[in-house]
């Protein structure tokens, strides 16, 4: 029997998959080109579930449910509703876009968007390893669809079968160690194979074998390198609306399940994890920001960019455990959680310009395409300006709070090694530096190959304005969201 408690801990899922399940029917009889009722509807549900998960995470209160399968706390319901806000951002973006390409003749953008919104709450809020992978599965059947969603577009179709092959390959790695785990422990419920853990009756060598599967599954799913094969390729070929749903909120779905594994399941043998995060966020740095230095195009620049910006989640994932002492988890993870919210902020912000600028029958997505863009639009070169330089680490834009942050918990250490760290990884910002700016020179420098103006709808360029004002203002007053994911991290900690 279910009880009230239950649902009210999954509320916000059984509205979105409610709303999924209506918006696909009412769609039916919907015949304008944009889908007007349908996306009007979409956004409306989409605002309702990012109130309502706002306003649980606002509570502070942590509740289980589903016999301690499901979990809402803090952390997840700030996270769930960062998610949601990120994907209504990205159906306004994208909409223009996908409706000059014929992908709104069903209402399928709109209700695999919801679906796949569904299995990033369900990973967010999973207790329990099978929860928690059906989660993921959710998510990646709903993204392979998004990415095929242009039929009759060979790039695209290309895009989704690389993304399926390797996607079912790290869903594998990870399901084996988690099975591994529970082989182990004898449990799939978190807290419980924690305790199993902690009580160090399990055989060290097993544990560690199913670590190395569940790490190199999560590093897949967050593209850090050496598992980031797919991303760039994904990102170039699939079409630029779906490009920005797949780089923004499933990230802070894979932070979380990293969150929920690692930390509060595996935390007793956070000194074999964080070696391999060592290893993941070093690769990251170097092959992300080396290989983006050669990119032509702006997507797959971008691609790579998200590889080295994988790098700094994982140094902050790494640091919050130095000698078998969690005395800096609380430091190190909020600081990790603060750079993936503002990297999804600022992410959004660069793909909506690229969305903006294409229009029917041109992509717009090389970044000789860029030329000229201030001549021709000031203020949308000055958006991808901040955008670009948030992403460099340039002060006083969020990006230059947010590694700032990371690198922060690395030096409180006091430990040489992490302190190494830091300085490698500042010595790879100066080199993504050079790409980044490279594209701000190409927009504020370069004569423009065409005179056509920018136009877009009233609400994109709203949306893109606050997106822009957002990266600026959080760099200038960081505290209240870096307070928030403080609190959140210490909550859920403490549960």
């Amino acid at each position: 029997m279910i009880d009230n408690t239950s649902l009210a801990v999954v509320a916000p899922e059984i509205l979105l998959l409610v709303m999924a399940c209506v918006i696909a029917l009412v769609d039916l009889g919907v015949k304008s080109r944009l889908r007007n009722l349908t996306y009007g509807l979409t956004l409306a549900s989409l605002a309702a579930v990012a109130f309502l998960t706002g306003s649980e995470a606002a509570t502070g209160e942590t509740a289980y449910g589903f016999g301690r399968m499901v979990v809402s706390d803090s952390m997840g319901n700030w996270l769930k509703c960062f998610s949601t806000i990120a994907m209504m951002v990205c159906l306004v973006y994208g909409r223009p876009y996908a409706g000059d390409r014929d992908m709104l003749r069903g209402g399928e953008l709109f209700t695999l968007a919801m679906l796949s919104l569904l299995g990033i709450f369900v990973m967010i809020g999973g207790h329990n390893f099978l929860v928690i992978y059906l989660g993921l599965e959710l998510l990646t059947l709903c993204s392979y669809a998004l990415v095929a969603l242009r039929r009759d577009h060979t790039q695209a179709t290309e895009a989704a079968m690389k993304y399926f092959v390797l996607g079912a390959m790290a869903s594998g790695f990870l399901l084996y160690g988690l099975s591994m785990i529970y082989g182990a422990t004898g449990s799939l419920d978190i807290a419980t194979v924690f305790k199993v853990i902690a009580g160090g009756q399990v055989k060290h060598t097993v544990l560690v074998f199913g670590l190395v599967f569940i790490v190199a599954g999560l590093a897949f799913k967050l593209g850090a390198a050496p598992f980031h094969m797919w991303i760039p390729d994904v990102y170039q070929g699939a079409p630029t609306a779906v490009t920005i749903m797949l780089g923004t909120a499933p990230e802070l779905a894979a932070f979380a399940i990293a969150i929920r594994l690692l930390v509060e399941g595996m935390l007793p043998l956070a000194i074999d994890w964080q070696q391999m995060l060592v290893v993941l966020a070093v690769s990251s740095l170097f092959v992300g920001n080396l290989a983006a230095i050669a990119q032509t195009n702006l997507k797959r620049m971008l691609a790579y960019s998200t590889i080295g910006q994988m790098g700094f989640v994982m140094l902050g994932l790494l640091s919050g455990v130095v000698n078998g002492d969690p005395v800096f988890a609380r430091n190190a993870y909020s600081s990790a959680m603060f750079y993936i919210v503002t990297y999804v902020l600022t992410t959004l912000a660069s793909f909506g310009v690229i969305l903006l600028l294409a229009r029917e029958g041109f992509e717009s997505e090389e970044i000789a395409d860029l030329a000229g863009l201030n001549q021709r639009s000031p203020l949308y070169a000055g958006v991808m300006a901040v955008t670009l330089f948030s992403l460099a680490g340039i002060p006083p834009l969020v990006g230059f709070y947010a590694k700032l942050a990371v690198l922060q918990a690395l030096v409180v250490s006091g430990s040489p090694f992490y302190i190494g760290l830091a300085v490698f990884a500042v010595v790879m910002s100066l080199v993504a530096a050079f790409y980044y700016i490279r594209v701000v020179k190409v927009m504020y420098f370069d004569a423009p190959i065409t005179a056509t103006t920018v136009a877009a709808p009233a609400e994109v360029r709203v949306v893109l304005t606050i997106n822009g004002a957002l990266i600026l203002l959080l760099g200038i007053l960081p505290g209240g969201l870096m307070t928030l994911c403080a609190q959140a991290i210490v909550r859920m900690l403490s549960s």
